[in-house]
């Protein structure tokens, strides 16, 4: 019988949030901690994601942990320099020894006698810990939808989050379902590269140019000096930050300084019409995701590329490819899904049973909801990094993750002080900071930008995103607020 293993603290998952968390704990002196990884790297998004052109949308200064600078090669690094600084980290604060891999989690269980999380896994054993941390990220469960006779189709496909790179599509017929952000990145990355590329597009993206560029020699070693590179970040933060003035508050803004660069990046880089026509989105710039790119249009307009747009959906896949809604069948060797993640309702992907058998996905079903994105009423010592309504459209998600830290760490802390052995926020707490957020969301381009998006649950509600600027999230994390939470 295999021995149940124990510790302070269990995190789930071991991208940048779970990296974070351990990072901090062990700043601050709690080092009985086990992450648990369910593939067999280390790493999270930036070490999965390795598909053709994958590269960050934030500038890199900013896209960093704030205790790990780095001298960056561009302004907007690519997946291999990511992974590469995603494993310096871990292997500098030695989380490798405190990882066990292929430790994919099949429930988590409150045990209120002993006030312990109890974490089973498919393989790797069952782990016990007072504090529960989910890491697992919002964009880790890949979504591939169903058209009929899906598993008919007899050449290869695959998802862009699970990229085979064993598979030669150089000369290939390809189609790619999907054009957001990863599809926006792989397109050009691999348009010239293939007979034919058939890129099928539910609704067309703003897209904005990309300001990128490659630092020289000079500039690399500035970025080595420390307050240097604390002033770009700094910089980079709060001229991202002003986004929020027209993702809220003003439309007009809105329209001015990006919808009006958006069209004309448009009209320039598609000179056909009838293309152009097919890459106008008819909603407000920011509703969904703007994509950074200034290499899209140009690969869509080549002759080897075809766009078929709502028009022209997939009616069916079979053996040979696809059988288009008006009728035209595109034969092809290659499906690649670009069709994203359950970032909403499936926050956590394992079931979670709190207080009094409490399951977590009934609380949560009508929509996901936490108090600061973090905890739950019945759910004691249990912490969520990107959970509900902390996603941010505008900068770093990495600034809002070690937001949550803060509150994490200032929670522990607070329960060391009280001599209890466990800690949970008030039922009130979370049900007037939840109507906070969903008031504050009727003000934003994310609810009343005239599209349907991931950023929204099933039920409607926005849950990906805070509705507000990052500081003002950090505000509310950074100030423990005693009364909103219960010890025992």
């Amino acid at each position: 019988m295999q021995t149940r293993q124990c510790y302070r603290v269990v995190i789930i998952g071991s991208g940048i949030g779970g990296q974070c968390a351990a990072i901090r704990l062990q700043e601050q002196g709690i080092t009985d901690i086990r992450l648990l990884e369910r593939r067999d790297f280390m790493g999270g998004t930036w070490c999965q994601n390795s598909y053709p052109g994958a590269a960050v949308d934030v500038q890199s200064p900013l896209y960093s942990i704030s205790s790990e600078p780095r001298a960056w090669s561009q302004m907007f690094v690519e997946q291999e320099e990511l992974q590469q600084y995603t494993n310096d980290v871990i292997d500098k604060h030695g989380l490798r020894e405190k990882t066990t891999l292929n430790a994919n989690v099949k429930q988590v269980i409150w045990n209120e006698a002993d006030k312990r999380w109890i974490v089973e896994t498919d393989a790797a054993g069952t782990f016990e810990a007072q504090i529960l941390i989910n890491a697992s990220g919002p964009l880790s469960t890949p979504v591939i939808p169903h058209f009929p006779g899906s598993d008919t189709f007899k050449g290869k496909s695959f998802h862009t989050n699970g990229w085979d790179h064993s598979y030669d599509y150089h000369g290939k017929r390809v189609a790619i379902i999907g054009s957001g952000a990863s599809a926006a990145q792989v397109i050009p990355a691999i348009a010239g590269d293939v007979a034919e590329l058939h890129v099928f597009q539910r609704s067309p993206h703003w897209v904005l140019p990309r300001p990128d560029r490659k630092f020289s020699s000079f500039q690399r070693k500035l970025l080595g000096i420390k307050p240097f590179y604390k002033a770009l970040r700094w910089s980079i933060y709060w001229g991202l930050e002003t986004r929020v003035i027209g993702f809220k508050y003003s439309k007009l803004m809105l329209n001015l300084a990006a919808g009006r660069v958006a069209l004309k990046h448009l009209k320039k880089q598609v000179p056909d019409p009838v293309l152009r026509e097919k890459l106008t989105p008819d909603f407000t710039i920011g509703c969904k995701r703007v994509i950074l790119s200034s290499t899209l249009y140009p690969a869509l307009s080549r002759s080897n590329v075809s766009l078929h747009d709502k028009q022209d959906g997939i009616a069916a896949i079979n053996e040979a490819g696809i059988l288009t809604a008006q009728g035209q069948q595109v034969d092809v060797d290659l499906i690649i899904w670009s069709t994203g993640y359950d970032a909403t309702d499936g926050v956590i992907s394992y079931p979670v049973m709190g207080k009094g058998n409490k399951r977590l996905a009934n609380v949560w079903e009508e929509f996901p909801r936490a108090y600061l994105g973090t905890t739950i009423p019945s759910f004691p010592n249990l912490f969520i990094v990107t959970g509900p309504n902390t996603g941010i459209g505008h900068t770093s998600a990495i600034f809002v993750i070690e937001s949550q830290i803060k509150y994490i760490t200032n929670s522990i802390q607070q329960l060391e002080k009280s001599g209890k052995q466990a800690i949970e926020v008030r039922a009130d707490a979370e049900d007037e900071y939840t109507q906070m957020v969903h008031s504050e969301m009727e003000k934003t381009v994310w609810k009343a930008g005239g599209c349907t998006s991931w950023y929204q649950s099933k039920s409607g509600h926005v849950i990906a995103m805070f509705p507000g600027f990052s500081f003002t999230f950090r505000r509310l994390a950074s100030r423990f607020k005693t009364k909103h939470h219960l010890f025992s």
